[in-house]
């Protein structure tokens, strides 16, 4: 039996995007990750920020390996309740309005009442507003119609809705016929769900690793600081498994795993990146060398808070990130096999 069984990893993945976890506001997902590898018996460990841990041990344990991938995901907060009884929103993440207008959402209270709305601009009615089509999708127009009989601000505030509040998008995950994956937060569930089930593999097969090795889930990497901390003294390398970003000029599809070679923090390390390629063409992977100009990574806000550590960066290939994102289970398995080739490496 093929032991990549990428049942495994969209069974997961599912479970995934459909927690909301806006960064922020991950406690539930952390904990959703953190109950499914319990039985396993590895070691975990929370730190301050909400993140996991898990470590486990290898033939090494003077020379470490890290490994990361965020849980959290886009998202926004409640910026304002407006007299006519709409939400104005402010994002959490770097996406563009459009991208969510239409969308179906969540509304999560401080007391952690839940309703359900649709993400809309202002000037929606083509009856109404003949211009609709040309507005600015902007914070100023686009607003959140709450399902809830509601007219003013005040009938929204007897809800338990206040300025702060997280809003999180419905993912809408869906698996087609010709092995594609449709849904929100592929970035970067879609690479948690592959670290989970690597570490659930390594268990089964009872390997030891050449190296200690530290699993990070990050929490905050849509906000720019995730995996730039927890990072043991002994740590040599660390390996980030995000999407690999696909578009004009890419080289990256949604068939391959994405190597990158430089994003906007700049180039990634040379020698770790080789040694991936290596790697891939050792297997016979599907793979493509990358650079993506508008992008960074856990592994890039380590470098940037002064971590003496060789930096990777890998991923499936995701068409349309920070949109309505698909990739397909080619990606995911190659990405997979990466990974778990790599942690085997010396």
């Amino acid at each position: 039996m093929e032991k990549f069984n990428v049942q495994n990893v969209i069974d997961t993945l599912e479970e995934l995007v459909n927690i909301p976890s806006p960064s922020g506001n991950t406690e539930k997902v952390i904990a959703a990750v953190e109950n499914q590898l319990k039985p396993l018996g590895v070691k975990m460990q929370r730190n301050r920020k909400g993140g996991l841990i898990v470590t486990l041990p290898g033939e090494n344990d003077r020379e470490h390996k890290m490994i990361t991938a965020h849980v959290d995901t886009l998202g926004a907060m409640v910026k304002e309740i407006k007299s006519d009884g709409r939400l104005s929103l402010t994002m959490i993440g770097g996406f563009r309005w459009n991208a969510v207008e239409g969308e179906y959402c969540q509304i999560e209270t401080s007391e952690g009442k839940e309703y359900t709305g649709t993400i809309l601009i202002h000037q929606s009615s083509v009856h109404v507003y003949k211009n609709a089509g040309e507005i600015k999708r902007d914070e100023k127009n686009i607003e959140v119609r709450v399902d809830a009989p509601v007219t003013n601000a005040n009938e929204v505030r007897e809800l338990g809705i206040e300025v702060g509040d997280f809003v999180s998008f419905d993912p809408r995950f869906q698996v087609t016929d010709h092995g594609f994956v449709k849904s929100r937060h592929l970035d970067d569930k879609a690479s948690v769900a592959i670290l989970m089930n690597t570490i659930q593999l390594i268990i089964e097969e009872q390997r030891k690793l050449p190296y200690t090795t530290h699993f990070l889930i990050s929490n905050n990497e849509e906000i720019g600081y995730g995996g730039n901390s927890n990072i043991p003294p002994e740590t040599v390398e660390y390996l980030a498994v995000d999407m690999g970003a696909i578009g004009d000029g890419q080289a990256t599809t949604e068939y391959c795993v994405s190597i990158c070679a430089k994003d906007s923090s700049g180039p990634y390390h040379i020698g770790l990146r080789k040694k991936l390629v290596q790697i891939a063409k050792e297997q016979n992977l599907n793979y493509a060398v990358d650079i993506y100009p508008y992008y960074g990574s856990d592994a890039s806000a380590a470098i940037r808070s002064g971590h003496d550590i060789i930096h990777g960066l890998v991923g499936p290939g995701i068409d349309a990130s920070h949109a309505h994102e698909r990739t397909h289970f080619d990606s995911l398995v190659n990405t997979w096999k990466l990974v778990y080739h790599y942690l085997f490496s010396k």
